[in-house]
């Protein structure tokens, strides 16, 4: 019930599910024609602000710099990959493909081949009534991995996972088998903040390779006559824009649910096993 309710309530939270909302509730109230136009504008603003590429920039910003490529990675006896940047091979596709995310697929076999770990382990599995797939993320990052020269035998594939925080949990466990308690963790970076901090809140010291930057120092140009047509084009609302804003209010929400779930927390956090 939980991970049904953490991807079904957070959509009316986000700009186009509130707005939704506010348009049915608007409908509703056509006899209040004060209130009625006050949801209107309402509903006007959330898409503006929402879709503004300059809100979108600032909100990804905030998570996606918060970690920052090391200069020199230190060895690991493992790199953990999180899933999601991948696509099922489902007709008419004719192999399994990355989709925006995939960078973490590719950063992960650039770390390997450059003996960040000898082992990566590929986490990932996927919710039955969601998605209708013949494969679950981690095993078709390991078809993607194989096809970069990755050996078989250094992958480890955990498919049990349905969130992320199932990911830390499960991986985690694999990891205190084998008995490592110090990894690299890959996943996007505006991702990296709150899994960094369940891995470590399941007691796995991880050192942060973040990939997959949506928002880069090129983006924050100056103001000036050349660029001001940039700058009023970026005013406009738009899809993309939209659903960056989306996705970084969805990091937000999910820090703050399971801060309030205690899954944050090293002390309140459930054994991970040894």
């Amino acid at each position: 019930m939980f991970v049904f309710l953490s991807k079904f309530l957070p959509q009316f939270v986000y700009p186009a599910g509130l707005t939704s909302l506010l348009l049915v509730l608007a409908l509703v109230l056509r006899t209040r024609p004060r209130l009625r136009n006050g949801l209107l504008i309402a509903c006007l603003a959330l898409l503006w602000i929402g879709g503004n590429h300059w809100v979108d920039l600032w909100l990804t910003r905030s998570l996606e710099w918060r970690y920052l490529p090391p200069a020199d990675l230190p060895h690991a006896a493992a790199i953990v990959v999180l899933g999601g940047g991948t696509d099922p091979a489902v007709y008419p596709r004719p192999a399994v493909e990355v989709n925006g995310a995939g960078d973490r697929v590719i950063y992960a076999a650039r770390l390997y081949k450059q003996g960040a770990a000898p082992h990566l382990l590929l986490s990932g599995g996927y919710i039955t009534w969601a998605e209708n797939r013949p494969s679950t993320p981690a095993q078709e990052m390991a078809d993607l991995l194989k096809l970069m020269d990755v050996p078989d035998s250094a992958l480890w594939l955990q498919n049990r996972s349905q969130n992320t925080y199932e990911d830390a949990l499960y991986s985690s466990q694999m990891l205190k088998e084998k008995g490592i308690r110090r990894a690299v963790l890959v996943t996007s970076a505006s991702h990296m903040p709150r899994a960094a901090a369940l891995f470590r809140a399941q007691g796995i010291d991880v050192i942060p390779a973040p990939t997959d930057y949506t928002v880069t120092q090129a983006d924050f140009r100056p103001l000036t006559w050349d660029t001001l047509p940039g700058y009023l084009v970026d005013l406009a609302p738009n899809a993309s824009s939209l659903q960056g804003t989306s996705a970084a209010m969805k990091e937000y929400i999910g820090m703050a649910v399971y801060g309030l779930q205690g899954w944050l927390s090293p002390a309140a956090a459930p054994p991970a096993g040894d």
